[in-house]
């Protein structure tokens, strides 16, 4: 296809084929995608180097000369860019091939034309009038008339021109253009007044809260120490158990809270005032039983609670908030992720999907009167759960969270309609509510290895950290932006437990750090984990051979959603980390040399990448524009990767070598499914119905002999191992009875020996309360606050 001419230097906006691209802010507009995408600088250099050859080819040595100067690159990097400008050009099925074109040995050539887009136009300048009467073109100004400020005299007379042998006024152009400079001169002048009032207000708001912050407050006129600074939020339960799922009494002067029980189970209602008097129990619960999950009633007279049983059962229960008075609102069962709340009437409960014997897929509103159902129309795919339906004090918006486990906030009218989503992160997601506003809600997410809150502007989009760490779980009352949340700081080790003498567990590498996802090389002998240890987040390799060997692998920020996998031969690893831009990155690292480089994965946000039998062939779990995750095998052979098969809802996928089969848990539904190596639909078959559990699956592995392990816990056992073989009963070992592991991946051994798991060292969960600033006034203006917000 043959090119247009080479687009200005200066130009901003290019039209490259059918897409937009806007080279200052670095975004590419696709036809039909909603979503703009974002390139890297290089990437964007790259691109600048294509659009001017005409078609032409280019050389890898020219795009190194002008993209990266007077450095020694490598072709990895220039890889890595052309496959981000395919992926920010693809379409349906093209996978940006349509755009770039490889020449083998050679360089890359542009396929498409390229133009500069239109921009509107300056006001023109006067013109003179043929014959006809017609502009005929731009006309010289006459000297001297333009001030020095660049304005056109008021009271100058306009020349004259001859039409038809008669002397007639030149009109209305030169009077036009002197009127367009007076307006912006006085358009500019009010601009500049308003940003001096804006600046004058921030100034005194500024100066209003400008008293000693809790550092200075602690030293007194900067020669003594008086005291440490205050926390911005005041614990009020500080017990060695732990507490959680708080809600507010619409006032904020209350806090209703789960808490362990003298059991050491949890599974206790308890209220207690905001400050740090004695908690008394919302209702007592019957033997056998466990109260979980309190939510307040708008008007603060009742408390709705989930009570699970032994056995299995399970009833959503209402009790007034002084106790007793206890009726079914309805029934459930004691599968996991049940989601409730009270619509703001007071009159209705709305609920999240539901699993097990009263199973319901998408969101739904049951009137406490009549005990009648009523689902929400809305758009939702068999694959998909959607968790902790809220309702905005207004009525107006029902927000929830899609799929948690690797999920995003989704936003719709409060009596169901069209979706739009809020956040697009893949995050996992500790909770979240509404602000009394209606307008920003506050989350927790976890971010590396704790979680964080962070408040969202529902209306911009725009997010601002809160500013805690390692909380989670928030609840906001409705009348006040009081805010109460889950304070965990754990500390998390690495352990190697000799699976038949628990007792004997020895703790690998000390730390005051939280270390994670310990992975075991197929050769036994390395193991990589990620920790916190050094200050900031990273993947450590070492060989246990060698404990002195131990080091970080520079270079990489990991990803906290999906533990890193060995290659067959033990040389090589997988993992996905994030750049310097927050993008995905599927990183291949051969960690006893050192080295690591980017693999050209043709997808929008790699999740997951994992080795298979074959060499040339990789499985990724990626997320496409459209927020929809699947399970792809690759055929790593030719640039741009072919991509061989898909598996649609795949959260977390192991490859079992000795069978030759790929296993795997999904969103829509509990369990283990298995497929062969080719991921053929027709070899899909699901091996276990209840684990891994929707929240825990991760914390599964392929074992030897066709064996199944997971770590899980049950009633005497905090972190047990529980073994499910291909043809021999399940067998359950107790790892720790009092300690709890981390859920986010383990390994054993080759011979099934030795279990590599991080687990508590210390922990504990309590309650605070703090009141949030009003999100509705800001001492920043509002042209400047995305700026200040965005992530």
């Amino acid at each position: 296809m043959t090119i247009s001419s080479s687009p200005s230097h200066d130009a901003d906006i290019l039209r490259i084929g059918e897409c937009t691209v806007t080279l200052s802010s670095r975004e590419v507009q696709v036809p039909g995608v909603r979503r703009l995408r974002r390139l890297t600088p290089k990437a964007v250099g790259v691109l600048r180097v294509l659009a001017r050859s005409n078609g032409r080819v280019v050389t890898r040595d020219e795009l190194f000369a002008e993209v990266w100067p007077d450095t020694l690159p490598t072709n990895d990097v220039l890889t890595q860019a052309i496959t981000q400008l395919r992926k920010a050009f693809a379409g349906d099925s093209d996978g940006g091939t349509a755009y770039i074109e490889t020449i083998a040995k050679t360089g890359y050539r542009l396929l498409v034309p390229v133009c500069v887009d239109d921009v509107p136009a300056l006001p023109r300048q006067s013109a003179r009038v043929d014959e006809k009467g017609d502009e005929a073109g731009p006309d010289p100004l006459p000297v001297g008339s333009l001030t020095d400020t660049g304005a056109a005299a008021d009271d100058e007379a306009t020349p004259a021109l001859e039409l038809d042998g008669a002397a007639t006024s030149a009109v209305v152009p030169q009077h036009s253009r002197s009127s367009w400079r007076r307006t912006r001169r006085w358009m500019l002048l009010g601009v500049g007044i308003v940003m001096l009032v804006a600046l004058a207000v921030m100034a005194w708001l500024l100066q209003r809260s400008s008293g000693p912050t809790p550092l200075d407050a602690a030293v007194e006129n900067g020669t003594r120490v008086i005291g440490s600074p205050q926390r911005p939020y005041r614990l009020i339960t500080a017990g060695t158990g732990f507490e959680t799922y708080p809600t507010m009494s619409p006032d904020g002067s209350q806090v209703a809270y789960e808490a362990s029980g003298d059991d050491g189970q949890g599974g206790q209602i308890k209220l207690q005032t905001s400050g740090n008097a004695p908690a008394r129990n919302l209702v007592e619960r019957p033997p056998g039983a466990m109260d979980r999950f309190p939510n307040w009633s708008p008007d603060g007279r009742e408390i709705a609670f989930a009570r699970f049983f032994d056995d299995g059962r399970c009833q959503v229960l209402i009790a007034s908030a002084t106790g007793g008075n206890l009726r079914q609102a309805t029934r459930c069962d004691g599968t996991e992720l049940l989601s409730f709340d009270w619509m703001p009437d007071g009159r209705e409960l709305v609920f999240g999907s539901m699993v097990g014997a009263f199973a319901h897929r998408g969101i739904r509103v049951l009137e406490l009167g009549s005990g009648k159902w009523r689902a929400l129309d809305y758009p939702a795919q068999d694959d998909d759960f959607d968790y902790a339906p809220r309702v905005s004090p207004d009525g107006r918006w029902l927000v929830f969270v899609r799929n948690p486990q690797v999920g995003d906030l989704w936003r719709m009218p409060a009596e169901g309609g069209p979706l739009e989503p809020l956040t697009d992160d893949a995050a996992e997601i500790r909770g979240w509510a509404w602000l009394s506003d209606s307008r920003h809600i506050v989350f927790g997410r976890r971010v590396d290895s704790e979680v964080r809150l962070y408040q969202l502007d529902t209306g911009t989009r725009t997010l601002r950290d809160v500013g805690l760490d390692d909380a989670q779980w928030p609840a906001v009352a409705r009348n006040s932006n009081m805010l109460a949340f889950v304070h965990r700081k754990a500390q998390f080790g690495l352990f190697k437990v000799p699976v038949h003498e628990p007792a004997k567990a020895e703790r690998l590498f000390p730390s005051s750090g939280r270390d994670s996802q310990p992975m075991l090389a197929p050769d036994g002998q390395q193991l990589v984990f990620a920790s916190d240890r050094s200050g900031s987040y990273a993947l450590w390799w070492a060989d246990l051979q060698s404990p002195q060997s131990l080091r970080p692998i520079q270079g990489l920020r990991p990803d906290t959603r999906q533990s890193p996998d060995w290659s067959p031969d033990s040389r090589h690893l997988l993992m996905v980390g994030r750049d310097d831009h927050g993008e995905s990155l599927v990183y291949e690292i051969t960690p006893r040399d050192e080295q690591l480089s980017v693999l050209p994965v043709p997808a929008t946000r790699p999740l997951q990448a994992l080795y298979t039998a074959d060499p040339t062939q990789l499985l990724v779990i990626e997320r496409d524009d459209d927020q929809r995750t699947r399970l792809s095998l690759y055929d790593r052979r030719t640039v741009p990767w072919q991509r061989l098969a898909t598996l649609e809802g795949v959260s977390q996928a192991r490859f079992d070598a000795g069978r030759q089969h790929v296993l795997f848990a999904r969103f829509g539904s509990g369990g283990l499914w298995m497929a062969d190596s080719t991921l053929a639909a027709a070899s899909v078959q699901q091996v276990s119905t209840d684990r891994p559990s929707r929240w825990r699956y991760r914390n599964w592995a392929v074992a030897s002999g066709g064996r199944i392990d997971y770590v899980d816990d049950w009633a005497g056992c905090s972190t047990g191992l529980l073994r499910i073989g291909a043809s021999s009963p399940p067998q359950s070992h107790c790892v720790d009875a009092k300690r709890l592991s981390a859920g986010n991946g383990f390994s054993v051994s080759a011979d099934g020996n030795d279990l590599y798991v991080s687990i508590a060292v210390t922990d504990g969960a309590d309650i605070g309360v703090m009141p949030l600033p009003d999100a509705s006034v800001d001492i920043f203006p509002a042209f400047i606050k995305p700026l200040m917000l965005k992530e």
